[in-house]
Formats: structure tokens, C-alpha cells, sequence
């Protein structure tokens, strides 16, 4: 039987439909709402010409973790996703550097300590050691601490969770943590690049997050055959079988609330949806500064004006005429000064001069995206989030971008194998996805922007709740998932501060 309760979910990211298949499948009624014509939010797709490019997210990591949120639905990854893992894992071009300027990762330790070796002499056995510690937090975040509604239970501030805490280094940061660890600065480039995938700087990401190396190394890097737009689709199977209902095209202008209550949604067409429940998975500064009234705003302007946020991303989509050997499906480049490129990105926000830089050739794995013997690329570069940039700006780093790759690629005539481009920048992430200041992530996770991060439960609005990337984890398509679990418990009223093991 379904639940009294009526639920409305304003925005279709993964942690929005992931939370809607919970909450379906456990018997409340519930509504998608999504601006965009595709679901999916930053996980979107596009064809053109013959080519196939996720537009965001493209790497499938900590497999675990969709594992068990399949599994509390009652479902097999196995049977959704056709799933890869990758080898090489990833391939890096060191810029400038004469004596190992490409190298793959195999998510093979036995294969990557030869390599590692190479880098530093005599690292085997502190990297076998780091790695351990590392896989051990990781098992102690997931079962203490990422799967917890922070708040939501009497023994948060216990004194046997906090020590549980102290062991995950939170003070230290991820630059000064490996400094202590290893000398070779491309090792350490290595080590760092995964907190990319978290919008932060090394030197102010708490060492906790040392746990992406483990989830690197040990577990390995996947892709979805078809593409990671696969996993959306999933989701909206499971959450059709179980009776969520979608709209699409369809712009949310307020979130109602009566007596400090919320009681549904204001749409831009001017019609009004009741619900005993609102939980929002657009933005959180667009839900709490443009869909709330002030009085109603738990996080106002005055708090974003404080926040640091994650970059946001210059990305090019390129459909080539032929095939790029020298790419791997994950590629990185990284710039030759690692510190200036964090300064131009955080510190002194402007394009950065020598960028790293990202490339995925999903064609690798999968020829099926692009028309028989080309290959489609999704090139992603870092940038400030809130820059202002003319049509000049953006021709000119175009144009910047094309000859570092023809330079690292050694591809003097790469943009001549270009049949189609399209750009995307950061007023783009502000039109399709109301990000605040173009950020393509959202909060970066410092250690405030971690410890503290922005809680997935109003504290002014009864029954309006949060979940994405904006809220507790974080960032990345598993922990939004995790939040998707963590809002689901909210809303059932489940103290639970592990992972479910059944709805």
C-alpha cells in the first residue's frame, strides 16, 4: 500500500532519482520535477553527427557502494549495467618531463609498483603501507561516518566516535600528509589527482581523503558499456517499476511553505503542486537563496559569500575523423607547476597559464559511441568558478587548450581531424543546472566544507529536505548516492548511522 505522504523532487541528478527510488520503492507517492528536457542533471547525455558524449561525470569509481545501493532495492548491478573495468585504469602525460612523460596506471599493484619504482627508488614498501592505512580508513569512513545523518544520532559526539574521527587525520592536509610520506613529486602528483574529482586543493583537503587513493589502487576504475548515462537510465527503470512519476521541461519558481511547513511547489507556468514533503536536488544555493523566501532560508546569501567552491570547467566535445592511438579512455595531464595551477584556480581566480587538464576517449571501450574507425573525446579543463569571460577570452584559450594537446600528443595536426565541437563554460553550468557562480561541482571540500557541510534537513522549514552533491558527503556520483540513502533515512525517521541493509 502506498504511504500517505506525497513527495516532490525538484531536480532529476542522480541523487535526486536515486533518493526517488528509495522512497517509491518503500511506498510514498512521488514526483520528479526536472527544468531540463533530459533527466539526469550534470550526468547528461548528447548525440550528434553520429557521436555519443556523456556531458559530465565520466568515471565509474567505488564500485561498492552502487553495489549496495542496488542491493537495498532489491536489484543486481549486473543486471542494469554491462560493466568494464578498465586497464590501464588511466594513462598520464607529465608536462615538459624528458625522462617518463607518459605512464599508465593499472589499478594492478604487482604492475604499478614496478612503475612506481621508476618514480622512487625504495618506495614499495611505503607504498604497500599507505595504501593498507588507506584501505583501512576507508572501511572506517563508510561504516562510521559517510553513511550518517550528522546530528541525527546521540552518540555522534561520543567519545569513542571521536577517536574513530582522529584516526581519518582530519587536521593534516592531503599535500602535507603525503610529503610525509613519499619525495618524488610526480608520485605525489599521482596521489593527489583524485581530489579533482572533489573540487579542492591539496593543500587545504583535509588527508582523510587519502582514502581516494585506496578506492583507486585496490578497487579500480569501471565503465559502463553505452556510457555512464547507463546508470540514469537505470535508475529510471527501477524508479518507474515502482511508480515515480517524471516531469521534464518544467521549471520549479518557489518552494511553498505555509506556517513554516512546506506545502508544495510554485511551477514558472504558474500552476501549484501540494506535497506533505519537498526534497531538493537542484543547486543548494539556488534552492535556499531563489526558491525560498528569505525568512524561510537556512543558508542565505551571506553564507555563500563565504564558501569556497569547487572550479568550474572549460569542456569540449570533438568528434575526430580517425582514431588517437596515444589515448587511453582516461587521460591527465598534468601541468608542470602543480602549486600555481591551484593558486590561479583558488587563490587568484583567472585561466590558468599551464592547466592541467583532463581527456576521456570513451571510444576506446566502447567504438559503438562515435561512427566506425573515429573516436569522440571529452576534454575538460579547470577553471575558476564566477570568471566573466568575452567571446575573445574564449576563443583565445580554445585555442590555448588546442596547442597544449597537439604539444602533449604530440598531434601537430589534431584540430585538422575535427568533424565536430561544441564548448561548454561556465555560464552554461549556470543555465542548465543553476550553479552557483558556474562551479561544476559545487562546494569544494575543505576541511570546514567537510566537518561542517551544509546539513540535508532544513532547520526553518519543516519537511524540506536536501540531497546532491551540495549536501553531506558530497561530491561524486556514489556519495550521492550515499546522500540519496542518508535523506531517504530522514524522511523514514531511521536513526540507522550505518549503511541500510534492507528497506
Amino acid at each position: 500500500m502506498k504511504k500517505e505522504k506525497n513527495i516532490i523532487i525538484i531536480g532529476s541528478g542522480i541523487g535526486g532519482i536515486g533518493a526517488a527510488a528509495l522512497l517509491s520503492k518503500s511506498g510514498y507517492t512521488v514526483t520528479v520535477i526536472e527544468k531540463n528536457d533530459t533527466l539526469g542533471g550534470r550526468a547528461n547525455i548528447f548525440k550528434a553527427e553520429g557521436y555519443t558524449f556523456d556531458m559530465g561525470p565520466s568515471w565509474y569509481l567505488m564500485p561498492d557502494v552502487f553495489k549496495h545501493y542496488f542491493n537495498l532495492l532489491g536489484e543486481k548491478v549486473s543486471d542494469h549495467l554491462d560493466l568494464v573495468k578498465l586497464s590501464p585504469s588511466y594513462r598520464v602525460f607529465f608536462a615538459n618531463d624528458k625522462d617518463i612523460p607518459v605512464l599508465d596506471i593499472h589499478s594492478d599493484l604487482e604492475k604499478d609498483l614496478l612503475l612506481f619504482e621508476k618514480l622512487e627508488p625504495g618506495i614499495t614498501p611505503k607504498l604497500r603501507e599507505y595504501l593498507k592505512r588507506s584501505g583501512e580508513q576507508y572501511a572506517l569512513a563508510k561504516h562510521y561516518f559517510m553513511y550518517r545523518n550528522i546530528g541525527i544520532s546521540a552518540d555522534f559526539l561520543s567519545w569513542k566516535l571521536i577517536k574513530k574521527g582522529i584516526q581519518l587525520n582530519p587536521f593534516q592536509t592531503m599535500h602535507t600528509y603525503l610529503n610525509k610520506w613519499f619525495k618524488s613529486d610526480r608520485v605525489k602528483k599521482i596521489l593527489e589527482y583524485t581530489l579533482v574529482f572533489l573540487g579542492s586543493d591539496p593543500a587545504k583537503t583535509p588527508a582523510l581523503y587519502n582514502i581516494m587513493n585506496f578506492i583507486d589502487f585496490d578497487m579500480g576504475v569501471y565503465y559502463p558499456k553505452g556510457g555512464i548515462y547507463e546508470i540514469i537510465k537505470a535508475l529510471i527503470t527501477i524508479n518507474k517499476k515502482h511508480g515515480t512519476k517524471f516531469i521534464t521541461e518544467t521549471p520549479v519558481s518557489k518552494i511553498l511553505v505555509e506556517n513554516k511547513k512546506v506545502s508544495g511547489v510554485l511551477l514558472e507556468n504558474g500552476e501549484q503542486l501540494r506535497a506533505d514533503i519537498v526534497i531538493s536536488n537542484a543547486d543548494l544555493w539556488f534552492t535556499e537563496t531563489q526558491l525560498l523566501e528569505k525568512k524561510h532560508q537556512t543558508y542565505p546569501e551571506r553564507y555563500w559569500e563565504k564558501t569556497v567552491l569547487s572550479p568550474s570547467a572549460f569542456i569540449m566535445y570533438l568528434g575526430l575523423d580517425r582514431e588517437l592511438d596515444i589515448l587511453s579512455h582516461h587521460n591527465l595531464r598534468f601541468g608542470e607547476d602543480w602549486k600555481q595551477n591551484f593558486k590561479e584556480l583558488f587563490d587568484t581566480p583567472q585561466l590558468p597559464e599551464d592547466p592541467s587538464y583532463y581527456i576521456c576517449k570513451p571510444t576506446e571501450t566502447d567504438p559503438n559511441l562515435s561512427p566506425e574507425g573515429t573516436d569522440n573525446l571529452f576534454v575538460l579543463v579547470p577553471i575558476p568558478p564566477g570568471l566573466t569571460l568575452s567571446d575573445t577570452e574564449m576563443k583565445d584559450y580554445r585555442e590555448k587548450i588546442y596547442n597544449l594537446m597537439k604539444k602533449d600528443l604530440k598531434l601537430p595536426e589534431l584540430e585538422s581531424y575535427v568533424v565536430y565541437e561544441r564548448a561548454y563554460w561556465s555560464d552554461d553550468f549556470r543555465r542548465d543546472y543553476n550553479d552557483y557562480k558556474g562551479t561544476a561541482l559545487g562546494l569544494a571540500h575543505t576541511l570546514k566544507q567537510t566537518l561542517l557541510r551544509p546539513s540535508n534537513k532544513s532547520k526553518k522549514v519543516k519537511n524540506l529536505f536536501y540531497v546532491g552533491a551540495g549536501t553531506s558527503p558530497g561530491i561524486g556520483m556514489p556519495i550521492c548516492l550515499i546522500s540519496a540513502e542518508l535523506v531517504y533515512k530522514r524522511v523514514a525517521g531511521i536513526k540507522n548511522p550505518h549503511p541500510l541493509e534492507s528497506l
